[in-house]
């Protein structure tokens, strides 16, 4: 893996936040991969910034648990385990499932119609097996839902385990069956939130979560 081309230099206004966001993405999407050193001089040289600001980007990972730090040793991307995995998915199921039914209660019009244009966008993307902007499309929709869902308590919750299960739901994807069931799964949903059902929404979301989590357990269990 070559980290260091090409130069992608950063804003200075927003400096921090879009390093952890880069870096986040990185991890997510398998640049920088579980049990792996961070390079943190070849990135400092990718990104333009100094030691500095890179160090405290990687401390907000490593409270979001993507990274470890280790004294005198750097920084290493941390390894997921199906113990981890087996505690979080099913509390975000749960999560998802108030989170599409109070949707289905509070939805806006023009929430729904963004939520639509989000989903073609991320069928276009599978069509053309861009699996890193389908997967940017696939969580802009949960977040709307969420997001529609308004309730704050609930997204303070959601995202706090959205963080950490995040690469486990990329990894989701990756096989071409797993796939094309998401976007089918995708699809229910859609068809249900338009339908203002929550009772049906509800168990679509935690379904489609039970999926992935099976998914990413036989991943692991191949790759551990």
């Amino acid at each position: 893996m070559n980290v260091v081309a090409p130069i992608q230099s950063i804003a200075r206004r927003s400096l921090h936040t879009e390093l952890v966001d880069r870096l986040h993405d990185m991890i997510v999407e398998g640049d920088l991969l579980p049990g792996t050193k961070v390079p943190e001089r070849e990135l400092c040289e990718r990104f333009e910034v100094s030691r500095t600001p890179m160090r405290e980007a990687l401390k907000v990972l490593a409270n979001e648990g993507l990274i470890l730090l280790a004294p005198n040793r750097g920084a290493w991307v941390s390894r997921m385990t199906i113990d981890e995995l087996e505690e979080v998915f099913p509390v975000m199921g749960a999560l998802e499932a108030l989170s599409g039914q109070l949707a289905c209660e509070r939805i806006t019009d023009d929430q729904l119609a963004a939520i639509t244009e989000t989903h073609q966008r991320m069928v276009h993307h599978y069509e053309q097996r861009e699996l890193a902007d389908y997967f940017r499309a696939n969580q802009t929709i949960h977040e709307a839902i969420l997001e529609a869902a308004a309730n704050a308590t609930l997204a303070v919750q959601y995202r706090a385990l959205s963080t950490r299960i995040r690469r486990a739901r990329y990894m989701a994807n990756m096989t071409e069956e797993r796939w094309s069931r998401a976007v089918q799964e995708h699809e229910e949903i859609l068809e249900a939130l338009t339908a203002r059902n929550g009772a049906r929404l509800s168990g679509i979301l935690r379904k489609h979560l039970e999926n992935k989590f099976e998914t990413v357990r036989t991943w692991l269990a191949d790759n551990g």
